[in-house]
Protein backbone atom coordinates (compact mmCIF):
# COMPACT_ATOMS: atom_id res chain seq x y z
CA UNK A 1 0.00 0.00 0.00
CA UNK A 2 1.47 3.02 -0.93
CA UNK A 3 1.40 6.68 1.03
CA UNK A 4 -1.84 7.73 2.01
CA UNK A 5 -0.08 11.82 1.74
CA UNK A 6 1.71 11.55 -1.75
CA UNK A 7 -1.71 13.20 -3.20
CA UNK A 8 -2.45 11.08 -6.45
CA UNK A 9 -6.21 11.34 -5.72
CA UNK A 10 -6.94 14.59 -4.89
CA UNK A 11 -9.52 16.41 -6.56
CA UNK A 12 -10.54 13.39 -8.26
CA UNK A 13 -13.19 10.95 -7.97
CA UNK A 14 -12.35 7.28 -6.98
CA UNK A 15 -13.50 3.91 -7.33
CA UNK A 16 -14.00 1.99 -3.69
CA UNK A 17 -15.37 -1.22 -2.56
CA UNK A 18 -18.90 -0.81 -1.13
CA UNK A 19 -20.98 -3.41 0.61
CA UNK A 20 -24.44 -2.69 -0.79
CA UNK A 21 -27.98 -4.04 0.87
CA UNK A 22 -30.74 -3.53 -2.15
CA UNK A 23 -33.44 -4.66 0.26
CA UNK A 24 -34.27 -5.16 3.50
CA UNK A 25 -32.71 -8.34 4.92
CA UNK A 26 -31.29 -9.48 1.74
CA UNK A 27 -27.46 -10.25 1.53
CA UNK A 28 -24.88 -7.16 1.42
CA UNK A 29 -23.49 -7.30 -2.58
CA UNK A 30 -20.04 -6.01 -2.83
CA UNK A 31 -19.83 -3.68 -5.78
CA UNK A 32 -17.93 -1.06 -6.85
CA UNK A 33 -18.93 2.81 -5.91
CA UNK A 34 -17.59 6.40 -7.29
CA UNK A 35 -16.79 8.90 -4.63
CA UNK A 36 -16.10 12.38 -5.45
CA UNK A 37 -13.90 14.82 -4.39
CA UNK A 38 -14.20 16.09 -0.72
CA UNK A 39 -16.36 19.19 -1.04
CA UNK A 40 -16.06 22.44 1.05
CA UNK A 41 -15.98 21.41 5.00
CA UNK A 42 -15.91 17.63 4.19
CA UNK A 43 -13.21 15.12 4.40
CA UNK A 44 -12.79 12.40 2.44
CA UNK A 45 -11.01 9.15 4.41
CA UNK A 46 -9.46 5.92 3.15
CA UNK A 47 -11.08 2.58 4.88
CA UNK A 48 -8.56 0.21 6.34
CA UNK A 49 -10.45 -1.43 8.44
CA UNK A 50 -13.82 -1.15 9.69
CA UNK A 51 -16.81 -3.96 12.27
CA UNK A 52 -19.85 -4.51 12.46
CA UNK A 53 -22.53 -4.33 15.01
CA UNK A 54 -25.49 -2.04 15.99
CA UNK A 55 -23.45 0.46 16.36
CA UNK A 56 -21.05 0.18 13.36
CA UNK A 57 -17.30 1.21 15.29
CA UNK A 58 -14.85 1.86 12.79
CA UNK A 59 -10.84 2.76 12.77
CA UNK A 60 -10.11 4.94 9.65
CA UNK A 61 -7.29 7.06 8.00
CA UNK A 62 -7.40 10.32 6.92
CA UNK A 63 -7.56 10.27 2.59
CA UNK A 64 -8.21 13.99 1.40
CA UNK A 65 -10.02 17.22 2.64
CA UNK A 66 -12.13 20.12 1.14
CA UNK A 67 -12.04 23.04 1.26
CA UNK A 68 -12.02 25.33 4.39
CA UNK A 69 -11.00 22.11 6.71
CA UNK A 70 -8.45 23.85 8.99
CA UNK A 71 -8.11 20.76 12.14
CA UNK A 72 -7.29 18.05 10.23
CA UNK A 73 -4.70 17.02 7.08
CA UNK A 74 -4.46 14.33 4.87
CA UNK A 75 -3.11 11.47 6.18
CA UNK A 76 -4.56 11.75 9.56
CA UNK A 77 -5.37 8.98 11.90
CA UNK A 78 -9.22 9.24 12.73
CA UNK A 79 -12.11 7.73 14.28
CA UNK A 80 -15.41 8.85 12.24
CA UNK A 81 -18.04 9.24 14.68
CA UNK A 82 -22.12 10.16 14.26
CA UNK A 83 -22.39 13.19 16.80
CA UNK A 84 -20.43 16.54 15.92
CA UNK A 85 -19.31 18.83 18.06
CA UNK A 86 -18.59 22.44 16.93
CA UNK A 87 -17.04 23.87 20.17
CA UNK A 88 -19.49 27.17 20.06
CA UNK A 89 -23.01 26.39 20.53
CA UNK A 90 -24.49 26.19 24.23
CA UNK A 91 -24.48 22.23 24.18
CA UNK A 92 -20.88 22.17 23.50
CA UNK A 93 -19.75 24.65 26.19
CA UNK A 94 -21.41 22.54 28.77
CA UNK A 95 -19.69 19.46 30.19
CA UNK A 96 -22.74 18.01 31.10
CA UNK A 97 -24.10 16.69 27.67
CA UNK A 98 -22.32 15.77 24.19
CA UNK A 99 -25.03 16.75 21.95
CA UNK A 100 -24.49 19.48 19.51
CA UNK A 101 -26.57 22.23 18.45
CA UNK A 102 -25.04 22.67 14.94
CA UNK A 103 -24.31 19.38 14.45
CA UNK A 104 -27.29 17.80 15.76
CA UNK A 105 -28.54 13.59 15.38
CA UNK A 106 -31.80 12.78 16.93
CA UNK A 107 -31.13 9.42 18.15
CA UNK A 108 -34.36 8.15 18.79
CA UNK A 109 -35.69 9.14 15.29
CA UNK A 110 -32.08 8.13 13.32
CA UNK A 111 -29.85 6.59 14.94
CA UNK A 112 -28.96 5.64 18.35
CA UNK A 113 -24.90 4.64 18.93
CA UNK A 114 -23.73 4.35 22.60
CA UNK A 115 -20.70 3.50 24.21
CA UNK A 116 -20.72 1.28 27.24
CA UNK A 117 -17.55 2.31 28.63
CA UNK A 118 -18.54 5.57 27.98
CA UNK A 119 -21.88 4.91 30.34
CA UNK A 120 -19.51 3.62 32.89
CA UNK A 121 -17.10 6.16 32.80
CA UNK A 122 -19.24 9.67 31.83
CA UNK A 123 -22.73 8.96 32.78
CA UNK A 124 -22.67 6.79 35.70
CA UNK A 125 -19.38 7.93 36.91
CA UNK A 126 -18.89 4.39 38.66
CA UNK A 127 -17.17 5.19 41.81
CA UNK A 128 -14.32 2.57 43.50
CA UNK A 129 -15.70 -0.35 45.68
CA UNK A 130 -19.51 0.05 44.41
CA UNK A 131 -21.37 -3.00 42.68
CA UNK A 132 -22.09 -3.07 38.96
CA UNK A 133 -25.16 -5.23 36.89
CA UNK A 134 -24.72 -5.62 33.62
CA UNK A 135 -27.78 -6.49 31.73
CA UNK A 136 -26.87 -8.03 27.90
CA UNK A 137 -23.48 -8.97 27.50
CA UNK A 138 -22.84 -8.19 23.74
CA UNK A 139 -20.06 -5.78 23.04
CA UNK A 140 -21.81 -2.71 24.40
CA UNK A 141 -22.85 -4.84 28.25
CA UNK A 142 -18.57 -5.81 28.22
CA UNK A 143 -17.69 -2.46 27.58
CA UNK A 144 -19.97 -1.23 29.59
CA UNK A 145 -18.04 -3.86 32.88
CA UNK A 146 -14.77 -3.55 31.68
CA UNK A 147 -15.49 0.85 31.77
CA UNK A 148 -16.86 -0.32 35.47
CA UNK A 149 -13.72 -2.15 35.99
CA UNK A 150 -11.00 0.27 35.08
CA UNK A 151 -13.28 2.66 37.85
CA UNK A 152 -12.72 0.08 40.50
CA UNK A 153 -15.97 -1.45 40.70
CA UNK A 154 -15.52 -3.95 43.58
CA UNK A 155 -18.39 -6.42 42.17
CA UNK A 156 -19.70 -6.34 38.47
CA UNK A 157 -22.59 -8.79 37.56
CA UNK A 158 -23.52 -9.92 34.15
CA UNK A 159 -26.67 -11.38 32.88
CA UNK A 160 -27.66 -12.74 29.50
CA UNK A 161 -29.99 -15.64 28.39
CA UNK A 162 -27.48 -16.75 26.43
CA UNK A 163 -24.86 -19.20 28.23
CA UNK A 164 -22.58 -19.73 25.21
CA UNK A 165 -21.05 -16.11 26.93
CA UNK A 166 -20.20 -17.95 30.31
CA UNK A 167 -17.45 -19.67 31.24
CA UNK A 168 -19.46 -21.30 34.40
CA UNK A 169 -22.95 -20.48 33.64
CA UNK A 170 -25.15 -19.96 36.72
CA UNK A 171 -28.32 -20.69 36.13
CA UNK A 172 -30.75 -18.13 39.47
CA UNK A 173 -34.75 -18.77 38.74
CA UNK A 174 -34.97 -15.78 41.38
CA UNK A 175 -31.75 -13.76 39.78
CA UNK A 176 -32.98 -10.82 40.92
CA UNK A 177 -33.41 -11.90 44.88
CA UNK A 178 -29.94 -13.17 44.05
CA UNK A 179 -28.73 -9.81 43.43
CA UNK A 180 -30.34 -8.55 45.72
CA UNK A 181 -28.84 -10.86 48.35
CA UNK A 182 -25.15 -10.48 47.49
CA UNK A 183 -25.02 -7.16 47.03
CA UNK A 184 -26.86 -6.04 49.97
CA UNK A 185 -30.08 -4.83 48.94
CA UNK A 186 -29.32 -4.26 45.09
CA UNK A 187 -26.70 -2.71 43.28
CA UNK A 188 -25.03 0.76 42.55
CA UNK A 189 -25.40 0.89 39.12
CA UNK A 190 -26.86 -0.92 36.95
CA UNK A 191 -26.85 -0.88 32.97
CA UNK A 192 -29.38 -2.14 30.90
CA UNK A 193 -27.54 -3.47 26.80
CA UNK A 194 -29.82 -5.55 25.61
CA UNK A 195 -32.66 -2.85 23.93
CA UNK A 196 -35.41 -4.88 25.68
CA UNK A 197 -37.96 -2.66 27.75
CA UNK A 198 -38.96 -5.93 30.00
CA UNK A 199 -34.95 -6.38 31.08
CA UNK A 200 -34.51 -2.75 31.45
CA UNK A 201 -37.37 -3.08 33.96
CA UNK A 202 -35.33 -5.78 35.59
CA UNK A 203 -32.38 -3.76 35.49
CA UNK A 204 -34.31 -0.85 37.22
CA UNK A 205 -35.37 -3.09 39.93
CA UNK A 206 -31.85 -4.46 40.47
CA UNK A 207 -30.34 -1.25 42.03
CA UNK A 208 -30.35 -0.23 45.56
CA UNK A 209 -33.14 2.03 46.83
CA UNK A 210 -32.41 5.00 47.94
CA UNK A 211 -29.38 5.90 45.47
CA UNK A 212 -29.55 3.35 42.66
CA UNK A 213 -28.84 4.33 38.80
CA UNK A 214 -29.97 2.53 35.80
CA UNK A 215 -28.30 3.44 32.19
CA UNK A 216 -29.82 3.02 29.58
CA UNK A 217 -27.38 1.66 26.44
CA UNK A 218 -29.84 -0.80 24.48
CA UNK A 219 -31.03 -0.28 21.18
CA UNK A 220 -34.90 -0.32 21.76
CA UNK A 221 -36.64 -0.72 18.54
CA UNK A 222 -39.89 -1.33 19.57
CA UNK A 223 -43.15 1.44 19.97
CA UNK A 224 -43.16 0.00 23.52
CA UNK A 225 -43.10 2.45 26.47
CA UNK A 226 -41.42 2.02 29.59
CA UNK A 227 -42.98 -0.20 32.20
CA UNK A 228 -42.15 1.30 34.97
CA UNK A 229 -45.26 3.07 37.99
CA UNK A 230 -44.29 6.44 38.55
CA UNK A 231 -44.19 5.68 42.23
CA UNK A 232 -41.41 3.26 41.64
CA UNK A 233 -39.50 6.25 41.09
CA UNK A 234 -39.88 7.65 44.65
CA UNK A 235 -37.74 5.52 46.59
CA UNK A 236 -34.72 7.34 44.82
CA UNK A 237 -33.58 4.95 42.16
CA UNK A 238 -32.96 6.82 39.07
CA UNK A 239 -32.99 6.10 35.31
CA UNK A 240 -31.13 7.86 32.25
CA UNK A 241 -30.04 7.42 29.00
CA UNK A 242 -26.56 7.79 27.22
CA UNK A 243 -25.45 8.41 23.73
CA UNK A 244 -22.08 7.30 22.26
CA UNK A 245 -21.50 7.25 26.12
CA UNK A 246 -21.62 10.76 27.07
CA UNK A 247 -18.95 11.28 25.18
CA UNK A 248 -17.80 14.41 23.65
CA UNK A 249 -16.51 12.99 20.06
CA UNK A 250 -13.89 15.68 19.10
CA UNK A 251 -12.40 16.67 22.58
CA UNK A 252 -12.78 13.94 24.17
CA UNK A 253 -12.34 10.57 22.12
CA UNK A 254 -8.88 11.42 21.54
CA UNK A 255 -8.14 11.00 25.45
CA UNK A 256 -9.67 7.79 25.14
CA UNK A 257 -7.91 6.71 22.20
CA UNK A 258 -4.94 6.97 23.99
CA UNK A 259 -5.85 4.92 26.81
CA UNK A 260 -6.69 2.14 25.01
CA UNK A 261 -3.05 2.57 22.86
CA UNK A 262 -1.57 2.28 26.50
CA UNK A 263 -2.98 -0.48 27.72
CA UNK A 264 -5.15 0.98 30.38
CA UNK A 265 -8.65 -0.10 28.83
CA UNK A 266 -8.56 -3.69 27.41
CA UNK A 267 -10.14 -4.20 24.05
CA UNK A 268 -8.14 -6.92 22.41
CA UNK A 269 -10.59 -9.62 23.48
CA UNK A 270 -13.43 -7.47 22.07
CA UNK A 271 -12.19 -8.85 18.42
CA UNK A 272 -13.62 -12.58 18.16
CA UNK A 273 -13.20 -12.85 14.46
CA UNK A 274 -11.39 -11.25 11.38
CA UNK A 275 -12.35 -11.71 8.23
CA UNK A 276 -11.93 -9.96 4.69
CA UNK A 277 -14.20 -7.44 3.54
CA UNK A 278 -15.57 -9.55 0.87
CA UNK A 279 -17.04 -12.27 3.59
CA UNK A 280 -19.15 -9.36 5.45
CA UNK A 281 -22.63 -11.49 5.08
CA UNK A 282 -20.52 -14.01 7.34
CA UNK A 283 -19.77 -11.49 9.45
CA UNK A 284 -23.52 -10.37 10.02
CA UNK A 285 -24.52 -13.96 10.51
CA UNK A 286 -22.25 -14.30 13.42
CA UNK A 287 -23.12 -11.33 15.26
CA UNK A 288 -27.00 -12.59 14.79
CA UNK A 289 -26.32 -16.00 16.32
CA UNK A 290 -24.80 -14.81 18.60
CA UNK A 291 -21.01 -15.93 17.74
CA UNK A 292 -19.38 -12.88 18.17
CA UNK A 293 -18.39 -9.32 19.59
CA UNK A 294 -16.49 -7.36 17.53
CA UNK A 295 -15.63 -9.39 13.43
CA UNK A 296 -12.84 -7.35 11.50
CA UNK A 297 -13.06 -6.73 8.49
CA UNK A 298 -9.90 -6.11 6.29
CA UNK A 299 -10.12 -3.98 3.04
Amino acid sequence: MGSLQDGASDGKVITCKAAVAWGPGQPLVIEDVCVDPPQKMEVRVKILFTSICHTDLSAWQGESVGEGVTDMKEGDHVVPIFNGECGDCVYCKRDKTNLCEKFRVNPFNKVMANDGLGGAWNTANVKPGSTVAVFGLGAVGLAAAEGARTRGASKIIGVDINSQKFIKVVVHMWWLQKIREITGGGVDYSFECAGNVDVLREAFLSTHDGWGLTVVLGVHPTPRMLPLHPMELFDGRRIVGSVFGDFKGKSQLPHFVKECTHGEVNLEEFITHELPFSQINEAFQLLIDGKSLRCLLHL
